[in-house]
């Protein structure tokens, strides 16, 4: 028998039987589409993140002061510089060719009060920049300028959660705060940003000039971290590079010597994020491929019903001078066609289903041809392998003791 003449009898068997055939398969369909449908997903949540990493300053990076460089405990021995950063050290980063905004930060948390609300915040000092800096712009009324910067002004920005809390739906343009021993006008009402991804409320805070929150609120000179602009976010490494051997050379830092500083970027964390995502996308795709096998269990069960019910109709192939290899190659192809019949409904399926999620989500759709490859590809050799056994024992009966059977 031809192999085109196995294919047209294995699709009559299948049709004469199509209920079971259909339920044969769903096995199938339910593997295939889980894996195509997983994979897509935590492609989507992946760049998703990604996307809101980014929003957060692709190309920024924030140098920090250690924790003893902070309070004061010295980092060094006789050679090296105990003292934390500095506006000089900010001033010093700004210079370098690869940078293009610096802010000096410096942070602390008090009561502000207005009237006879009263709400415990972050109190953020910064420079004009951070605004462009973070891409976080007034909603209403504007951001400090330079000027305000050099001259210290009490003037301050805050965020949504703390107009919410102090004025509710009152206007809080040019009305003024109350904060430690001071009073501070507000000129600026920032942009909702909402939750990080910790859970965090990046909209409960309050920004005014570093020079402002030194004088007024610290009573000290120090900084917390200086935040870093570049171009691109491909200059990043090459940033943390210069910035290092200068805050080295800055703070006569030997070779061996803990630095009184540390730097981090966004890109770091994403990396982190993207490489657990990967796991995850592995993990949820095996799981997923499971249904695979117990599909494939399926079809071997029923091929060996159908054979079981045929054992006639095989005797009388073989009468007629079919070989052992025909039978063979006929239980085969039905096994491979229900796999792949199967395989082909899985993935529109799973396309259907990724593609509904991703726009209830409203996460960007990303359909990975490698998975559908992978598994239309796994669900053939699920077919060939749980097919292999029935269609063997099909291809092993006694042609006399099938024509006697009832």
């Amino acid at each position: 028998m031809s192999p085109v003449a196995a294919w047209h009898v294995a699709i009559q068997a299948l049709h004469k039987n199509m209920g079971r055939s259909l339920l044969t398969t769903l096995g199938i369909i339910i593997g295939v589409a889980a894996v195509i449908t997983m994979v897509a997903l935590t492609q989507s949540a992946k760049a998703t993140i990604e996307a809101q990493m980014m929003s957060l300053g692709g190309s920024v990076l924030m140098v920090s002061s250690t924790p003893k460089a902070r309070s004061g405990v010295s980092v060094r021995d006789t050679a090296g510089s105990a003292d934390g950063l500095t506006i000089k050290d900010a001033a010093a980063i700004r210079k370098l060719q690869i940078v293009t905004q610096v802010s000096p930060l410096a942070n602390t948390r008090q009561r502000v009060i207005r009237g006879n609300r009263n709400w415990f915040t972050t109190i953020v000092g910064a420079s004009a920049d951070f605004a462009t800096i973070n891409d976080w712009l007034p909603e209403h009324g504007t951001f400090f300028t330079p000027d305000d910067v050099t001259s210290a002004e009490n003037v301050c920005v805050i965020g949504t959660t703390v107009a919410h809390q102090l004025f509710g739906y009152q206007h809080a343009i040019g009305a003024t705060l109350r904060i430690g021993p001071g009073t501070f006008r507000v000129i600026g009402v920032l942009s909702s940003k909402g939750q990080t991804l910790g859970g965090k409320d990046q909209d409960d805070l309050i920004v005014m000039p570093y020079t402002t929150l030194q004088k007024r609120l610290l009573g000290t000179p120090r900084l917390d971290n200086i935040a870093v602009a570049v171009r691109t976010q491909q200059d990043l490494p090459l940033a943390v590079d210069y910035i290092a051997q200068l805050l080295r050379e800055r703070h006569q830092i030997r070779p061996g010597q803990p630095d009184p500083f540390s730097m981090k970027t966004q890109l770091d964390l994403t990396q982190k994020i993207v490489s657990i995502v990967g796991i995850m996308t592995v993990l949820l795709g095996s799981i997923a491929s499971i249904s695979l096998i117990v599909g494939g269990i399926g079809i071997m069960n029923i091929m060996l019903v159908s054979v079981t019910e045929r054992i006639k109709e095989i005797g009388i192939r073989m009468a007629v001078g079919a070989k052992a290899r025909d039978i063979l190659l006929q239980f085969l192809i039905e096994s491979v066609i229900l796999s792949l019949g199967g395989g082909v409904l899985g993935i529109v399926v799973g396309v259907g289903i990724a593609t509904l999620a991703s726009v209830f989500a409203k996460w960007p759709l990303h359909i990975s041809w490698g998975a559908i490859v992978l598994a239309f590809t796994f669900s053939a050799i699920v077919g060939i392998f749980f097919g292999l056994y029935p269609a063997r024992k099909a291809a092993r009966l006694d042609p006399i003791e099938a024509l006697r059977y009832e």
